[in-house]
């Protein structure tokens, strides 16, 4: 029996909704968030709470937990991709703009080509391959510039925090990294039990992290207004819970090319939002700078087999 005809196609719909806007979106809850509470703090909030209750569904629902020389895999792959890429996201955009923040991190696919060239040794370096490099690469440099001339043809708009921009650069290039690896180290099957358990001991590292940064002290529950509160439940619930869940569904349902999509919608669907809601600048310098990686996500992620990356 072919199950795909017989699969109602809201299904799809609706994962594909999630993962584009909800994953979009989750940029400016972000920005609220950190407005509020100190960044790392915010950060280990989201993903403890998270890690629980997907670590926790896969316990309950009989899904092997890891062991042996899965446990110091999952370590790893936590500290790369929650410690380090997104406790620099959530540090990040205390100075960058939630749009941008989106923008720079779209140029994972990029960074996850080189991994494949240097650490996989799965690709090798096209001519099309390193013309969207350096498209994505004019496209950060855009954003970055200080230049009086190019500021000069671009408008008023200031140029993107230098570290803040660094700061992402450094989290998109830990990702890539990270995702190169997992294809290589002992995991569970079960991506939920492994999802839930990369969340879970990424939250914790990032609570002690902030403890040790002094950030606790700083943190007077009652003073953090409910904007940052709907934050964080919408980060956990809708962004981390309902994207998972709608991507490792759609993983199972559509092309991986297909799936992939997500990593250039992302960052329109955040640049509109901190437009709209957040007052962010949306001057002739985000406009190229953003066009720049976005062409080179496009051109990366269509002669590609599997999808790049997972939300913010």
């Amino acid at each position: 029996m072919n199950t795909e005809a017989h699969r109602p196609r809201w299904k799809t719909l609706v994962a594909f909704g999630i993962i584009y806007f909800v994953w979009g979106s989750t940029f400016y809850a972000i920005r609220v968030g950190v407005a509020e509470v100190p960044p790392l703090l915010f950060a280990a909030l989201r993903f403890t709470a998270a890690g629980l209750l997907v670590y926790g569904w896969a316990v309950a629902t009989k899904e092997r937990s890891p062991h042996g020389r899965e446990w110091p895999s999952v370590l790893l792959l936590a500290f790369l991709i929650f410690l380090v890429d997104y406790g620099l996201l959530f540090w990040a955009e205390q100075r960058v703009p939630s749009g941008i923040a989106a923008v720079i991190l779209a140029t994972i696919p990029a960074f996850m080509a080189l991994s494949e060239i240097i650490i996989l040794r799965t690709q090798k370096l096209t001519v099309r391959l390193a013309i969207a490099l350096l498209l994505g690469i004019a496209g950060v440099a855009v954003l970055m510039s200080r230049s009086s001339s190019l500021g000069g043809l671009l408008g008023a708009a200031a140029p993107v925090d230098t570290s803040g921009a660094v700061a992402l650069i450094i989290a998109a290039l830990c990702w890539s990294i990270a995702a190169a690896l997992a294809r290589k180290l002992p995991l569970p099957a079960s991506k939920v039990m492994s999802s839930g358990a990369q969340m879970l001991a990424g939250g914790i590292m990032l609570a002690v992290v902030s403890i040790a940064r002094g950030e606790l002290p700083a943190f007077h529950p009652s003073k953090v207004c409910a904007s940052a509160w709907i934050a964080l439940f919408y980060l956990i619930f809708a962004g981390s819970i309902a994207g998972f869940t709608a991507y490792v569904w759609l993983l199972h349902h559509e092309s991986p090319t297909k799936v992939g999509t997500y990593a250039y919608v992302n960052p329109v669907v955040a640049v509109i939002l901190g437009y709209w809601l957040g007052g962010e600048p949306l001057g002739p310098r985000t406009v190229i700078g953003a066009l720049c990686v976005l062409l080179s996500v496009v051109s990366i992620t269509s002669m590609r087999s599997k999808a790049p990356r997972a939300a913010a």
